[in-house]
């Protein structure tokens, strides 16, 4: 009898261990890789087992290569190949963004062996900054390209054919045309589709955004070689980027969510963005299914800059050894060879040797024109960092002005860490805000505050900074009631704006860690009688951040996805850098 028992107990306790070991590891692993709505981190890595004696070559590389990268970084570490000491080398990629990582590396917090950002424009910045610092640059020597990702704009196939493509140009001049006649579609013979409606990248936030408003400055000035800031300022130009400006209704960090927006909204809502051709292509034959009219690739006719992906070994950082410097020159050699080269084809992008012929998928069936090629569409310099800031203050002059709502949760479960960074952030998201943008705080708890009405941001981020400084968390959670206040108050504010000839953009920024807990508005109520049945172009988008584990991530998401706004997740440390992903959409 206490034989059996015994060997009854183990059981019990082994099966415990068991489950109780599958748990703590499910635990880890969430831990080690949360999953948000929005992506908010900077880079995504691709793990590498290390053999003995390997040579660790970490390359940063811009995400809009990240498909092709990841198969020729899979193949060559396969290969075995060594360095001249007999070390085998090992390459890990990580996928970044091309501002985002120039500036981990300045500030020190990203380390890599190799770095390839979208355009060479990235490493003129961050080698300028080194060589002011260290009175050397980043690489000791050029940083060659790698593949062709060019820029143009996707536009519903219908749409594009009604401007004349395939055959006829279509240059940023007709863009800007479409975009100023107030008949909108209906001088093309297409009323029905109403006035064109764009969307692009922000230009001081995203590669893509920046080379866009580049080549939009060259296609407006006609010129094709070297850009100065006279140029870029001339009345012509200001007047060109300000009726685009107009008719933009969408910006954002990367140039993907462009086209997720397209897919899930439809032609309704954009009738074309400012995107690389690889995302046009990859949509058309991955997405196709969601898309109510396949989307066409548009180079335009002034010329286009062929984003190169330049590859930099940064032999000249303290964080690099020799050995390291020659394994990352092995790597770039293997990126330039005729197979990888031909590779690139099979994931959107187009090698540097036009002699290779381009198949499938780059095809017309697929939304591009296979042939075009730098030859046939002039292949714009990349701006220098004089050029960028000057293109990126063009467009901040020209730009739609923002009306923003910042909606905060001070309910008692927000003490401690979370109301004191969700203050910082806050804060510094005010600093990045144009000074001729609008901004109202509203905070609730048991009940709903508007701390301050809508201003002109210049005029009180200093008075609003001591105010949200000195919030403090107490009481409970009124989360609809504070939705269905700021919307209402949003909405009556855009319709007062076009009564007085103003054309604003309108968003609402929610940041709440817990659900509805005073029940005063229904969730039904909230979304029957408050938000909009479907987002439109022009009306408020919401910009839900989940913020901690307690908060209710399905409202929020669909309060997002109702309003054709983007829903965050973050915590104390990631909250900053969502405050900036928010602040390239305004």
């Amino acid at each position: 009898m206490d034989r059996t028992r015994i060997i009854f107990i183990t059981i019990i306790l082994l099966a415990v261990c068991i489950v109780g070991a599958f748990f703590g590891y499910q635990f880890i692993s969430d831990l080690a890789n949360p999953s948000d709505t929005a992506s908010i981190d900077e880079s995504s890595e691709t793990a590498v087992d290390l053999p003995k004696d390997a040579v660790l070559v970490t390359l940063a590389s811009s995400n809009t290569k990240e498909a092709w990268l990841d198969q020729i970084t899979a193949e060559f570490n396969a290969a075995g190949m060594k360095t001249s000491a007999g070390n085998p080398i090992v390459v890990q990629v990580s996928h970044v963004t091309s501002g985002g990582s120039m500036n981990s590396i300045l500030d020190g917090s990203l380390q890599p062996v190799a770095w390839s950002p979208g355009d060479q424009s990235w490493v003129e910045q961050a080698n300028d900054e080194w060589q002011r610092r260290t009175n050397h640059p980043l690489a000791s020597s050029a940083c060659p390209a790698t593949i062709y990702a060019p820029l143009g704009f996707a536009m519903w196939r219908p749409m594009a054919e009604t401007l004349g493509w395939p055959d006829t140009p279509i240059g940023w001049d007709t863009i800007v045309k479409l975009a100023a006649d107030p008949e909108g579609w209906a001088s093309y013979g297409r009323p029905e589709w109403g006035q064109f409606r764009f969307g692009h990248t922000h230009p001081a936030y995203a590669n893509s955004g920046l080379l866009s408003m580049t080549s939009f400055v060259y296609g407006i000035t006609g010129k094709t070689d070297t850009l100065t800031a006279a140029d870029i300022y001339a009345p012509e130009v200001e007047e060109a980027m300000r009726a685009l400006e107009q008719v933009t209704s969408k910006y954002g960090r990367q140039a993907p969510a462009l086209l997720e927006l397209m897919a899930q909204q439809g032609p309704s809502y954009l009738h074309a963005a400012a995107v690389p051709e690889a995302d046009t292509v990859r949509f058309n034959v991955e997405r196709g299914d969601e898309l109510a009219f396949p989307l066409a690739f548009i180079f335009p006719a002034g010329g286009t800059i062929w984003a190169d992906q330049p590859y930099c070994v940064l032999d000249n950082a303290d964080w690099v050894s020799d050995e390291q410097a020659e394994a990352a020159a092995i790597f770039r050699d293997y990126l330039l060879s005729p197979d990888a080269q031909e590779k690139a084809i099979d994931n959107y992008l187009r090698p540097l040797d036009n002699t290779i012929p381009l198949h499938a998928p780059l095809t017309l069936e697929n939304g591009t024109d296979p042939r075009v090629n730098p030859n046939t569409v002039a292949s714009l310099p990349s701006p220098n960092a004089e050029i960028s800031s000057a293109v990126i203050d063009l467009f901040n002059i020209t730009k739609r002005k923002a009306t923003v709502y910042i909606v905060l949760d001070t309910s008692g479960s927000m003490e401690g860490d979370r109301i004191s960074t969700a203050r910082t952030a806050t804060v510094e998201f005010l600093s990045r805000l144009d000074a001729n943008d609008e901004v109202s705080v509203m905070v609730f708890n048991d009940d709903v505050t508007v701390l301050a009405k809508p201003a002109r941001v210049g005029d009180v981020v200093e008075g609003l900074t001591q105010r949200i400084n000195g919030l403090i968390a107490d009481g409970n959670t009124n989360l609809y009631k504070a939705v269905c206040d700021a919307a209402a108050k949003l909405a009556a504010q855009a319709e007062e704006d076009v009564a007085n000839g103003e054309s604003r953009l309108y968003g609402i920024i929610l940041l709440s860690d817990g659900e509805d807990t005073v029940e005063e508005v229904t969730e039904n109520q909230m979304f029957a009688t408050c938000l909009p049945a479907n987002p439109e172009a022009d009306g408020f988008r919401i910009y839900p951040i989940a913020f901690g584990d307690a908060a209710d991530t399905s409202v929020l998401s669909r309060m997002a996805a109702t309003t054709g706004g983007s829903f965050f997740t973050a915590d104390p440390a990631s909250i900053s850098n969502v405050y900036i992903s928010i602040s390239a959409e305004q």
